[in-house]
């Protein structure tokens, strides 16, 4: 279909963390030719999630809300039904290993994030995500759920309202983070790995994409929503 491997898009695949997507990803991977993948991961966490334990505990030096939310992504998991947390990172090391592919891990590391984090963060919105993260520990599953379903009916509509409620939280973790993982696919394109599928969580597919048009990089991309319809159609045929 493309002259090169330089001109084909990368592939953007939006996750939920908490959602086991590994049928939507294989599908979605299955005929399509590729030069390797990369997932939404640091050396740390990569290693913790591959670990023999599976993903573990955060550390005494983690912020206490980032330890709150570890400890909700992992009970959510549990209550929904839907897998643990991380598994669609694991389901897509897991095709890179069974199909040769060299796994890239694209994102920025963890405590340089949360350090950046805590350091620019102005105390009342510091209140705020503590409150909102000791909160959501008692938030029943089916509540979440249908806030998964008000996100992926307008992804853009509740970012907005998440940049209006915490303006530093969107900055570092999604337009920061943005930025240097469309610098490191960038980066690996001039190295000749242009066929790239690249799982993050859906939250960061518009400003992925659009940073990576700013560096010339052609994008095709599979919401979160797009995965689970197929889910659903898939167990509705069964």
């Amino acid at each position: 279909m493309y002259a090169s491997t330089t001109q084909s898009p990368v592939l953007l695949l939006g996750a939920a963390h908490v959602v086991d997507l590994e049928g939507p990803l294989r599908r979605a991977l299955a005929e399509r030719t590729l030069d390797g993948v990369a997932i939404e991961l640091d050396a740390e966490r990569a290693a913790s999630l591959f670990g023999p334990d599976g993903p573990g505990r955060a550390g005494r030096g983690t912020p206490l809300f980032a330890r709150l939310w570890a400890h909700l992504q992992r009970r959510l998991g549990a209550e929904l039904g839907r897998g643990e947390p991380g598994g669609e990172m694991k389901v897509a090391a897991a095709l890179a290993r069974e199909r040769q592919l060299p796994l890239f891990l694209i994102d920025d590391p963890i405590r340089a994030t949360l350090v950046e984090l805590v350091r620019t963060m102005p105390f009342k919105e510091r209140v705020t995500l503590l409150a909102g993260a000791v909160l959501a520990l008692f938030v029943p599953a089916r509540v979440v759920e249908r806030e998964m379903d008000r996100y992926a009916e307008a992804p853009a509509e509740y970012t907005a309202e998440l940049r209006k409620a915490s303006p530093t939280l969107a900055r570092v973790l999604l337009d920061d983070r943005n930025e240097h993982m469309a610098d490191r696919l960038a980066a690996l394109r001039a190295r000749g790995y242009g066929r790239m599928a690249v799982v993050v969580g859906d939250a960061h597919l518009d400003g992925l994409r659009a940073a990576l048009g700013r560096r010339g990089v052609p994008v095709e991309s599979i919401r979160f929503q797009e995965l689970r319809a197929t889910t659903a159609a898939s167990s509705t045929a069964s």
